[in-house]
């Protein structure tokens, strides 16, 4: 029986590798939520049932304390503070990678190794893809999820408690034999390579290339799980976000002093030390609560207390017509002063070969490209705004003129004009932007809000955001401009909230209770961003159905997002909103992702919508998956019918 018996041999060398290692590597499969790899169902088990293990995981808003982020993986507090160097309630700055202790095994009738957690769903429009990918940054799968939970796939509700497979795996003989004593689930970031991993660690990079199935010109995603092999305990700081370290005690020279000497300078230092810590603390919950403090929902009484009080507001001050010499000199204080004929030299006098659109005209100044507007009235406000915020992806004003009582801002310039002509011009069809650049102008606009809501100080509502009002570099940028309309928010009387009478903008940006109301909140700025992500998207008018298919109407384009996602087909009604101008070339379930922020950014009820820091976080999600996308891969594109 010499050939069954070669038979039986060749089967058993072959399986040898896959029992012994633990799982492929990843890489880009796990957004394709609708089809299951094995490497996505997590690492294979092997000889050993349990061991201990270790994860790590990026702090956000959400989670960035030792605490929160043991509840959400199921680990001590004790131990993440321990194996990390910090304290229990410590903040730990946004994007610091921390490891988190855990124990992973392989029981029951489940063949691969995981650590077991809960999540419950308390966002409406979660879904297994955001839960894997967003809250739980890729140490579970969506398939995984799947397998793992009876709920259905499709609209998953508030409420509903999943089971959080998190990926982890325990040694194989052979990494045992080398001294290899524990593995540890790693969240490839940016621009990393197995080489500079391994350096964090201090391991051989061919040892990480052996656990995870890589050759040495395998390529590594972001956002992607790689499983790292160690001899001993991770590091205790392995990207630590800016915190300046403690000082070390000083030891006194020796004979330097009495013990009740020493005893007191050590009180006093440890005094010192606690009063600061608590001054700190006590400063940041105050900022912390002041911008986190979630917005009431207003009854009728409410509303009318408000424009009470607004209205003495109103009453008690006079409006001014005109700019004044005085307030212009107090405004535009720090900017560049240029004299009228040298703007008409820049501009060509204002020629329409300059012309941008309306009044806005290109300039030459100093040999550099400017964008010179010119308005009448009172602009100190926008450009008192303007002076105060700097931003990436926000128009710069670097230099006014004041004559005959014109006022003159200049900008910095946009090459590629606004998005509103790449999206809507006569000639979009033949200047189409491809999935990339759409991705990374809605990512660049979230990042221009979360600055003005969270971070620019005070905070601000832009109140006028729009396709028209999102220009493009050079390099297709986003930026937003026009700051004409935009309010500084002060927490008074109304928490927050304002009121105004005078309701302005353009239909289909505003939200239903500035209409109904004249509320100004910063779930405003959501709303009319959650209609540019859907133009994006659709490529379609925000009022007046589909161009491309000849749907006109008054239809807005915020109220089909609900027909698209809701029912049965809803990925192939998706296929049907994209805009046809992409031809098909987009990655399917990020598109559906893209939607699904988009829909919960509309929602009627303010208070159902997102803040803008969550936005940016699944944009972000969102981008660096797409700049790990392959247009040419079906299974995670998902653009071609099989």
């Amino acid at each position: 029986m010499p050939c069954p018996t070669l038979l039986t041999l060749l089967i058993l060398i072959i399986s040898i590798p896959k029992t012994l290692s633990q799982q492929e590597y990843v890489a880009l499969r796990q957004p394709d939520c609708e089809h299951t790899y094995t490497p996505t169902l997590g690492n294979i088990c092997n000889s050993v049932n349990s061991c201990q293990s270790y994860l790590t995981f990026k702090s956000n808003s959400l989670y960035n304390t030792s605490t929160s982020i043991s509840n959400l993986l199921n680990s001590s507090s004790s131990l993440v503070s321990q194996s990390n160097n910090i304290s229990t309630l410590q903040i730990i700055p946004a994007d610091t990678v921390i490891t988190v202790p855990v124990t992973c095994s392989c029981s029951g009738n489940n063949k691969y190794y995981q650590h077991n957690s809960t999540y419950t769903l308390n966002i409406v429009g979660e879904t297994y893809f955001s839960v894997a990918n967003y809250t739980y940054q890729t140490l579970t799968s969506c398939q995984a999820l799947i397998d793992q939970n009876t709920y259905p796939v499709r609209n998953l509700s508030v409420g509903l408690n999943l089971t959080i497979p998190l990926r982890c795996a325990c040694p194989t003989k052979n990494q045992t034999d080398q001294g290899f004593k524990y593995l540890l689930t790693y969240l490839i970031s940016r621009g990393e390579t197995v080489s500079s991993i391994a350096d964090i660690f201090s391991v051989d990079p061919q040892s990480i290339l052996d656990a995870n199935e890589l050759s040495s010109d395998s390529p590594i995603y972001a956002f992607s799980p790689l499983s790292i092999p160690l001899k001993t305990e991770p590091p205790k700081n392995i990207i630590r976000a800016a915190s300046p370290p403690e000082s070390p005690p000083q030891t006194p020279p020796s004979g330097g002093g009495s013990s009740s000497s020493k005893k007191w300078v050590i009180v006093g230092v440890v005094v010192g030390v606690v009063v600061f810590l608590i001054v700190i603390l006590a400063v940041f919950f105050l900022c912390f609560y002041k911008r986190r403090r979630p917005p009431p929902k207003l009854p009728p009484p409410a509303v009318q207390k408000l424009w009470d009080s607004h209205a003495k507001k109103v009453s008690s001050t006079t409006q001014s017509s005109s700019l004044s010499s005085e307030g212009i000199r107090y405004a535009v204080d720090s900017l560049t002063k240029y004299k009228f004929h040298d703007l008409q030299n820049a501009t060509k006098f204002f020629g329409e070969e300059n012309k941008i659109k309306g009044s806005v005209y290109r300039a030459s100044l100093k040999g550099d490209d400017a964008a010179v507007k010119i308005l009448k009235g009172d602009v100190s406000s926008e450009i008192n705004i303007l002076k105060r915020i700097n931003h990436a992806n926000i128009i710069r004003l670097s230099g006014f003129c004041v004559y005959k009582g014109n006022t003159y801002l200049v900008y910095e310039f946009a090459e590629n004009n606004s998005l509103d002509d790449w999206l809507h011009s006569e000639n979009s069809n033949s200047m189409c932007l491809s999935w990339f650049q759409r991705v990374q102008i809605g990512y660049d606009v979230a990042d221009a809000l979360n600055y003005l809501h969270n971070y620019a100080n005070p905070p601000h509502v832009h109140k006028n955001l729009k396709s028209e009002n999102i220009l493009i570099d050079g390099k297709f940028r986003g930026k937003v401009s026009n700051f004409g309309l935009a309010r500084v928010m002060e927490n008074e009387d109304s928490e927050g909230f304002q009121l105004t009478r005078h309701v302005v903008g353009t239909q289909g940006y505003m939200a239903p209770e500035y209409i109904e109301n004249g509320l100004i909140t910063p779930k405003m700025d959501v709303f009319a961003f959650g209609v540019v992500i859907l133009e994006l998207l659709s490529g379609r008018e925000v009022v007046g159905g589909d161009k491309n298919n000849g749907l006109l109407g008054d239809q807005l384009l915020s109220s089909t997002v609900n027909e698209v996602l809701e029912g049965e087909n809803d990925r192939e009604k998706l296929r049907g909103f994209m805009d046809p101008n992409l031809r098909g070339e987009y990655p399917l379930d990020l598109a559906y992702s893209m939607a699904e922020i988009a829909k919960r950014c509309v929602a009627r009820d303010l208070n159902s919508r997102p803040n803008v820091s969550e936005v940016f976080m699944v944009l972000s999600k969102i981008q660096s998956s797409t700049l790990d996308w392959d247009p040419s891969s079906r299974s995670v594109s998902q653009v071609s019918d099989s």
